[in-house]
């Protein structure tokens, strides 16, 4: 792994990996070639070199910030029982954790040259020479933000790798941590970085403090050092940072569209996001194509699970077991409005502008209906590609459910998107600092205010208001906040951390993923006596996790050989960076 780092680092500045913006397409400008980073320009060059590794293609021109939630038990893969979230792929031999493990080290590498490359009489430098040289600094921490959030203790370099560094052992998480959060919160005291980036796709002063409440909120979670209550007094601290100067959109679902991102309000929520622009290398994305239904053209690969799909309230503010408006016959009706714009499922109608036709989604059937009829302006029964190729689609391997986020804007082809997809929004700062005074028990109004923040602009009753009782007590507030986290940030990289912090690998991962009913019985058969529990332990209520124990005859099922160990709280190193240097070492098992 070394190795590789040393020879990232003498190549930094010469790939060409990720989204494109205007900074990113622009020509090479005029530098010596001697102290290439002590210039404006050879800085400017060498930071838009880290910006473009860092939107790394994890599979098939998808980032993997669109990729993460997948790894874990919220999301699914096309495979069954192979993949990580299923326990079977989590090995060191996984091609997607030595992808996501090198893609990394890229960042890290090019950073690192730039950084010990730089000028260091900063008083003299100008304002953008400063900007870029702290961009630098946060994208460094990104990536190692990343790999300490899956792999736990990491080696760790802040300057180019050398020879006789290649066989250094991992370092514990928290010394990277602290090092990291000290660095990031003086580029955030300097006030260098504007908190809406002069250019999209630049890192913002938002998107620095709500990095640093990220590592915080890791670090008090798994309590590194036996520090867990300060770390989360530092999140809450830098959440609210932002809280205080950044506002929430004022529509949910425009943060997922291109009309939508261009607004202004959008574009301020938006704390850091991977842009894309189309005419220059790498420009488009093919995340909409993985998730999309095959009838669309999509390739629907990548499906959000029933773990995610039953965390969402209906609109009434209660959960599907507790609210009268839920009606098991048809579950997508009267839910949380975000349900709409995070899931799709039997029954719902796809409107496929790029394609020129709508249709309705059916697990079932070998025909579904369509419109227009290629003759006349009526709907018709066409063939259902969700069925007839039900091999790797919503209707066997996503067992009845598609992701919708990012999927509803059909402006443009379905296999090269530009559509931002974001890293770090406002939103998610306003739940951090709600979970970390919770996990402080500093239960105070501001805490149940950040909540209804976020639930009020999604259009949802405030929690407090349906359920009093929640108010004060630590255990009911671990649940809204957990919630609020599943359903508002799905699909943008954070369940794959969030799950582990919680502690819940064991009951996510405890038997199969159950999906829409079996076709002897369908939507239409069920009743309320045939939904799962939630309250088989109080661990399943206080999480929202059902349990289909005493109805799985009746849903459709995979991954039955779907399991936990408790090596799996942390990735493997990959085999190949263990056999070049065995100090790594692995959790037995591995």
């Amino acid at each position: 792994m070394k190795r590789i780092i040393y020879s990232a680092l003498l190549a930094v500045g010469m790939l060409s990996i990720g989204a494109c913006s205007d900074f990113l397409d622009k020509k090479s400008s005029a530098y010596d070639s001697n102290g290439f980073y002590e210039t404006e320009a050879g800085l400017d060059e060498g930071v838009t070199g880290i910006y473009k590794a860092v939107p790394y293609n994890q599979n098939w021109d998808v980032p993997a910030a669109a990729m993460q939630d997948v790894y874990s038990p919220y999301g699914l893969q096309d495979q069954e029982n192979t993949t990580i979230s299923a326990g079977g792929g989590l090995t060191a031999d996984q091609s997607y954790v030595n992808d996501y493990w090198k893609g990394h080290w890229v960042i890290i590498a090019r950073a690192n040259s730039v950084i010990v490359g730089a000028r260091t009489d900063l008083e003299n430098a100008s304002d953008i020479y400063r900007k870029r040289l702290a961009e630098a600094h946060v994208l460094r921490a990104y990536a190692y933000y990343n790999l300490v959030m899956t792999f736990g203790d990491i080696p760790f370099f802040t300057a180019p790798v050398t020879p006789d560094q290649y066989h250094e052992p991992r370092t514990d998480k928290k010394i990277i941590t602290d090092y990291l959060v000290n660095e990031l919160q003086g580029i955030a005291d300097s006030e260098i970085l504007p908190w809406q980036s002069e250019q999209r796709g630049r890192v913002s002063r938002g998107a620095v403090y709500c990095l640093i409440s990220r590592f915080c909120l890791l670090a008090g979670s798994h309590d590194f050092g036996g520090e867990g209550q300060k770390y989360f007094e530092k999140a809450a601290a830098a959440a609210k940072m932002v809280m205080d100067n950044v506002k929430l959109a004022q529509n949910f679902g425009d943060l997922f569209t291109k009309p939508g991102q261009a607004k202004t309000d959008v574009q301020k929520e938006i704390l850091y996001s991977f842009v894309y622009t189309k005419g220059a290398v790498r420009h488009t994305h093919k995340t909409r194509f993985g998730h999309t239904s095959r009838t669309a053209g999509g390739s629907s690969v990548r499906f959000p699970s029933n773990f995610l799909a039953m965390c969402f309230e209906c609109k009434d503010g209660l959960r599907v077991d507790e609210s009268p408006v839920f009606d098991p016959k048809h579950p997508s009706w009267n839910r949380d409005p975000r349900f709409r714009h995070t899931i799709l499922m039997h029954g719902d109608t796809m409107d496929c502008t790029d394609v020129g036709k709508k249709f309705v989604l059916n697990c079932y059937d070998t025909n579904s209906w369509q419109y227009p009829n290629p003759r006349n302006k009526k709907w018709y029964l066409g063939s259902n590609a969700d069925v007839l190729k039900s091999a790797s689609s919503f209707a066997a391997r996503g067992i009845g459910y598609l992701y919708n986020k990012y999927n509803t804007d059909f402006s443009e082809d379905i296999s090269e998107c530009t559509i931002e997809i974001i890293v770090m929004r406002a939103a998610e700062t306003y739940l951090t600092y709600a979970e970390a005074k919770i996990e402080m028990n500093s239960l105070d109004q501001s805490v149940y205010d950040a909540i209804n923040a976020v639930r009020r602009r999604a259009g949802m009753p405030d929690f407090d208001v349906v359920k009093p009782e929640r108010k004060g007590n630590q255990e009911l507030m671990r649940q809204i906040v957990r919630r609020e986290r599943k359903v508002e940030l799905a699909m943008e990289g954070l369940a794959l951390c969030d799950f582990r912090r919680w502690g819940l690998g064991d009951i996510l991962n405890a038997g199969p993923i159950y999906g829409q009913p079996i076709a002897e019985i369908r939507y239409e058969g069920l009743t309320k006596a045939d939904m799962p529990t939630f309250t088989t332990t109080p661990r399943h209520d206080i999480n929202d996790i059902p349990d289909y124990s005493a109805v799985a005859d009746k849903y459709t099922a995979r991954d039955l050989k779907r399991f936990w160990a408790p090596r799996f709280q942390w990735w493997p190193i990959p085999r190949a960076d263990l056999d070049r240097n065995p100090n790594l070492v692995n959790p037995e098992g591995y």
